[in-house]
């Protein structure tokens, strides 16, 4: 499948969280996206170095100025286990305004064309690292990163586009 890209319609599929009742939810993509302007970022794997220590916090740090540029939804996207990213996000007790959702099976890291295959390493089929700004499903920004690399898909890279 083709990597998603700017003009697209981002695909219907199903995604999971808990949320803020602590009740797990397992809703369609663009039910959580039609009519707003959403940031979808993808990390291979929750508790990784580089999605931990860099991609993540750099959305809750920059969450409120990216709201003020109409930024409706900040969604934190990975191929775990709805209760992992669960257990990630309370890692980041200042975070406000970051969902932390997954795709448990990869079906929809599929449907928008990023996987990446680390199985070499021993996790699987993940998600690339990338960065998606949707208005109303459509792609107006997509950072894809190569491989691990992490150059083009964070919060400042987002704020640049706006």
């Amino acid at each position: 499948m083709a990597p998603i890209k700017v003009g697209d319609v981002v695909p219907d599929g199903t995604i999971s969280f808990f949320d803020e009742n602590d009740q797990l939810q397992t809703v369609s993509v663009h039910s959580l996206a039609a009519g707003k302007k959403v940031i979808l970022f993808g990390v291979p794997g929750a508790f990784t170095p580089t999605c931990s220590m860099k991609h993540v916090p750099g959305f809750i740090e920059k969450a409120e100025e990216l709201k003020s540029k109409g930024v409706d939804e900040i969604i934190c996207f990975s191929v775990n286990d709805p209760f992992v990213m669960k257990a990630w996000g309370k890692t980041y007790p200042e975070n406000k305004h970051v969902k932390f959702v997954a795709d448990g099976s990869g079906e929809y890291t599929h449907l928008l064309g990023l996987e990446l295959d680390l199985k070499d390493k021993g996790l699987g089929v993940r998600s690339r690292r990338f960065a998606l700004l949707l208005d109303n499903l459509k792609v107006t920004v997509a950072n894809v990163e190569s491989g691990g690399e992490f150059t083009v898909s964070s919060a400042d890279d987002i704020l640049k586009a706006l």
